[in-house]
């Protein structure tokens, strides 16, 4: 699969759902967006919460949908009804370090049983097909002393992998500490062809390019940073092509996005869901945007969706009126 731009944004749990995925595909620079965490079980059940985490629609295309689960759950069945539902790729996460997650024997616990872990993708991608690229995510390992992400990405590129993500950390360190870019380098080096995406710790377009130079990893995966800028990867998509960055949008530019934000939420979630997830995010963004706590508590605050809207055209009403970054 060709992409058009090798900046993807991470199957973030908790946040990647549909409304973020769109915001950011509208903020441009996303070459392939991910959904949430996928529990084999729960799609195959069509259980609720996992149908709305898979929703889709024209406008978040190409999607990947990463599912979880250990060798002995249906994955391939899973994978499968994906595909009937719109998924252009298959993850399988290996990464996640989350304790609900592990104690499926999912995640990161599958980076303990590499032979058994190739078997299961070996089973998933001659259950898709050669038509369906199947990737995969994975840490450098449980911890330091079993790094097995370069062993791990070449077996899996010999059973028809397409590409793999490698999160610069260790399990045991979980989003602690600094990434290992030696530790991304090593995984590119072991793999023959197929793309290596290098992911953690990209908060500004710099780091995006520090990593593929010092890697060698053909793009970057993007989390935790797009939560706080969903703007992020256009300019880190500039930066590539050009050399430059584009600049970072000023207050009013971050509050139209907020805006479209609640907008999408309300189109794709409904009311309830807008308010709660607008009432959480509010505060990924206000990192952004200097002194506006009294925004932030405004929005917490807020009981509807309607007063959410009217507490951020106020804000952009008179930061479009100053002309200034910051509102004091």
């Amino acid at each position: 699969m060709n992409l058009e731009t090798p900046l993807l944004l991470a199957p973030i749990a908790g946040h990647c759902d549909l409304a973020f995925r769109v915001l950011c595909r509208e903020q441009g620079g996303v070459g392939l967006a991910c959904t949430d965490l996928l529990n084999c079980h729960s799609v195959l059940r069509e259980r609720p919460k996992a149908l709305d985490l898979a929703t889709t629609c024209a406008d978040d295309e190409p999607l990947a949908m990463q599912l979880y689960g250990s060798a002995d759950d249906p994955l391939p069945e899973a994978a499968r009804w994906a595909v009937d539902r719109g998924a252009a790729v298959i993850d399988v996460n290996m990464g996640c370090p989350v304790d609900k997650v592990c104690k499926k024997n999912g995640g990161s616990l599958l980076l303990c049983d590499p032979d058994r872990t190739v078997d299961l993708v070996d089973r998933i991608v001659r259950a898709v097909g050669a038509d369906v690229p199947v990737t995969a995510k994975l840490r450098l390992g449980w911890d330091r002393s079993s790094m097995v992400a370069p062993r791990l990405a070449a077996a899996l590129e010999d059973v028809g992998v397409a590409a793999v993500t490698v999160h610069g950390r260790t399990t045991d360190q979980r989003f602690r500490g600094s990434i290992d870019l030696d530790g991304i380098a090593e995984v590119v080096t072991a793999v023959r062809e197929i793309p290596v995406i290098g992911n953690g710790d990209v908060r500004e377009p710099a780091d995006a390019v520090a990593m593929m130079n010092a890697t060698g990893c053909r793009g970057v995966m993007i989390g935790r940073g797009a939560l706080r800028a969903p703007w992020l990867f256009r300019r880190t998509w500039a930066l590539l092509r050009t050399g430059i960055a584009e600049p970072e949008p000023d207050l009013a530019g971050k509050l139209r996005v907020v805006l479209r934000h609640l907008d999408l939420l309300l189109e794709h979630a409904g009311e309830t869901v807008a308010v709660r997830t607008l009432s959480q995010r509010i505060s990924w963004y206000g990192k952004t945007m200097g002194h506006v706590k009294p925004l932030k508590e405004a929005i917490r605050l807020a009981r509807s969706s309607a007063e959410m809207r009217d507490v951020l055209e106020s804000w952009l009403e008179r930061a479009e009126a100053r002309g200034c970054c910051t509102l004091v």
